[in-house]
């Protein structure tokens, strides 16, 4: 007998908002995140790292981020990494600290910035939708089965709806306020 189980949907619509947390993390907005180099891979050691397996990435101001280097021969390889990412950043060694000065944005990279971190949301939404559809197809072939009743093949659907909406709501909490720090100059 299949058994719906309401902490496994929970858990994978919580993943799909997790996801696109990590996603908007990388965008970059007018303020300093550290979480802006978490994309970057660094040619090191004879393969590709992340920047945080190398150094420790720090935000002391609004419109700086730094990179400490651990190993001071990696310097020109992290420095050169952040140039390469896409970001449009311009790194500056001063001795085992990498300073990384965020230009302010143009008004049309908002706009991308705003498209793109619309474009998380929504694949975010569809995952949970995924998730929901599943739910209710095992509740549905349960009920053909006949191992629930009508009645609880209903308080089922609505459980897994309940989840749906709730989550499908911080999916555009979570991107109305990223949209908002994307436009805020």
């Amino acid at each position: 007998m299949a058994e719906l189980d309401m902490n496994d949907i929970e858990r994978r619509m919580e993943g799909a908002h997790e996801a696109m947390v990590k996603e908007l993390g990388g965008l970059r907005t007018g303020r300093a995140s550290t979480s802006l180099l978490d994309s970057v891979q660094v040619e090191a050691y004879g393969s590709r790292m992340p920047i945080d397996q190398l150094a420790t990435v720090g935000a002391p101001e609004a419109r700086l981020l730094t990179v400490q280097v651990w190993d001071a021969t990696m310097i020109k390889a992290i420095e050169k990494g952040i140039a390469n990412s896409g970001l449009g950043l311009n790194p500056q060694a001063d001795g085992n600290l990498i300073r990384v000065p965020l230009p302010d944005l143009s008004e049309e990279r908002r706009r991308e910035l705003v498209k793109i971190a619309g474009q998380y949301a929504e694949h975010a939404k569809t995952a949970v939708r995924n998730v929901r559809r599943d739910g209710m197809e095992l509740s549905r072939k349960m009920h053909k089965d006949g191992d629930i009743s009508e009645d609880d093949l209903k308080i089922m659907e609505d459980n897994v709806q309940k989840s749906t909406d709730t989550w499908v709501g911080k999916i555009d909490e979570t991107s109305s306020s990223k949209e908002k720090e994307i436009m805020q100059i």
